[in-house]
């Protein structure tokens, strides 16, 4: 099995449709959208993929970043579709975000998700990511759960 990841613009249709899946099932796990703050948009998501299965080029999955600060970038929007999860696409949708912000020049990837996502919360784990205290819009929100990985050592 290999997986191809493209970027793609904010409004690509597949992009957009993912996005909705991935929103109809948080609210369904919590009742409601309780994201706190703005949703993210084409005005502040720096870069958006999709990943496909290289032999049929279905959309398997997405994520997408913003910049926090000059050295930190936030994942958003990270997905599997339910019947391509336990492959490994997230972590193949994470690296190349990781890839992405240090060439931008991030020294850290920030993130957030939620109580009710365990796997979500393994998958950081085990990509290297260890919690911090919630961060920016996060941080009244008791149903946040955030992570950070340092991506570049300080030569300083």
């Amino acid at each position: 099995m290999g997986i191809i990841v493209e970027t793609v613009s904010w409004d690509d249709p597949v992009g957009v449709r993912l996005r909705l899946e991935q929103q109809a099932e948080i609210s369904e796990r919590y009742g409601a959208d309780t994201e706190p703050g703005p949703k993210p948009s084409e005005t502040d998501v720096d870069l958006f993929l999709l990943a496909r299965d290289a032999e049929t080029a279905v959309a398997v999955g997405c994520g997408g970043m913003r910049r926090l600060d000059e050295e930190t970038f936030e994942a958003r929007r990270v997905y599997v579709t339910p019947v391509w999860r336990g492959r490994q696409i997230g972590e193949v949708l994470l690296r190349a975000l990781e890839e992405a912000a240090v060439a931008k020049g991030a020294v850290r990837m920030r993130l957030e998700t939620g109580t009710a996502q365990p796997e979500s919360q393994r998958l950081y784990e085990r990509c290297g990511y260890h919690r911090i205290d919630r961060f920016g819009y996060y941080a009244d929100s008791p149903q946040s759960v955030c992570f950070e990985r340092i991506l570049v050592v300080s030569a300083a």
